[in-house]
């Protein structure tokens, strides 16, 4: 029987989604693909395939996943399964400067961004920032690498220390730092290609966005920001009721035209208002308690979605019969 396929990584990210499907009912299946074999040969099986595999997975001792997934999703591509975040997708969650240029093409402005091989190209890089600027990894997730720095003796101290990390693909990002009049970004999250809901998001602690409770619990966070956490601070998460603004229309034209079916995608505000894209991700988590505030569920949303779609491939077989 034909079933949902969760190609991931994470199982701490997983289980919310579990929950959701034995909730609906649903039969699906777990791909964990940190490692494995892949026999191109084999006729895989039917079904819909969800790809949530990570930028983040290295940082959990799982280097090559997504290059065992890329090989996967082009297999089953080479079947004509239905794919949801598919290799097109997958090749933007794992490189910023991909996201950057694909954004371009839809009016969507991001960042000013120079992407960097090498820790004395990296301080050449640097040279060309007129003001405060940040690093940040290239394949990313979870904050990787993201530092501010108010001048260039900075960042030479920063690379010239033990404390320097490289990004896993080598490939360090200088990038303008966007100012906003108050510490938040906002996340706009997409389910079946559709908007579902947006959060805004607490950056006074730092730029480690992951909603998810694991991340708040096993992750550090990155320190960028300039302002310390109120005592009595409000919930880092919260989503917006009635969120209105042009990018939804432009996000949800872009992420059609690349395979994506889910993802949260990130912009932040300077003071004028302009909004600068900075992150999509493919493999979103939502916040427990931020949906609960709301009464709006993604994992819910995700796996109904995902439930629509197998009984869509489904449907001919039975007519068939």
């Amino acid at each position: 029987m034909p079933k949902i396929h969760v190609i991931h990584e994470n199982d701490a990210w997983v289980e919310p989604l579990r929950a959701a499907f034995d909730e609906l009912a649903l039969p699906y299946e777990e791909w964990f693909l940190s490692e494995g074999v892949l026999d191109l040969q084999a006729t895989p099986p039917e079904g819909v395939f969800y790809n949530r595999m990570s930028a983040s997975s290295h940082t959990r001792d799982h280097r090559y996943a997504p290059e065992l997934t890329a090989g996967v999703l082009r297999w089953l591509e080479s079947h004509g399964r239905r794919i949801v975040n598919d290799s097109r997708a997958l090749r933007l969650e794992i490189s910023k400067v991909e996201q950057y240029e694909a954004l371009k093409a839809y009016g969507i402005r991001t960042p000013r961004t120079l992407a960097a091989v090498g820790r004395k190209q990296l301080v050449e890089a640097a040279r060309k920032m007129s003001g405060p600027f940040i690093t940040k990894h290239n394949r990313a997730g979870k904050g990787l690498g993201v530092k501010l720095f108010q001048d260039l003796a900075a960042l030479e101290r920063h690379v010239a220390s033990a404390e320097f990390e490289d990004s896993v693909d080598g490939i360090t990002l200088i990038q303008e730092y966007i100012r906003a009049p108050e510490p938040f970004i906002t996340r706009v999250e997409f389910v079946g290609g559709e908007f579902l809901y947006a959060v805004k998001v607490d950056t006074s602690l730092g730029f480690e966005l992951c909603p998810s409770d694991a991340c708040q619990v096993g992750d550090a966070f990155c320190p960028v920001g300039e302002q310390a956490a109120p005592v009595a601070a409000p919930p880092r998460f919260q989503v917006i009721e009635e969120f209105r603004s042009p990018l939804v229309e432009k996000y949800r034209r872009f992420i059609a035209d690349h395979g994506i079916g889910i993802a949260g995608i990130e912009f932040i505000q300077d003071a004028k208002g302009d909004a600068y894209t900075y992150d999509v991700n493919t493999n979103t988590n939502y916040n427990p308690a931020a949906e609960a505030a709301a009464g709006r569920y993604g994992m819910r949303a995700i796996a109904a979605y995902l439930g629509r779609e197998l009984h869509a491939i489904d449907r001919p077989k039975v007519r068939a019969a």
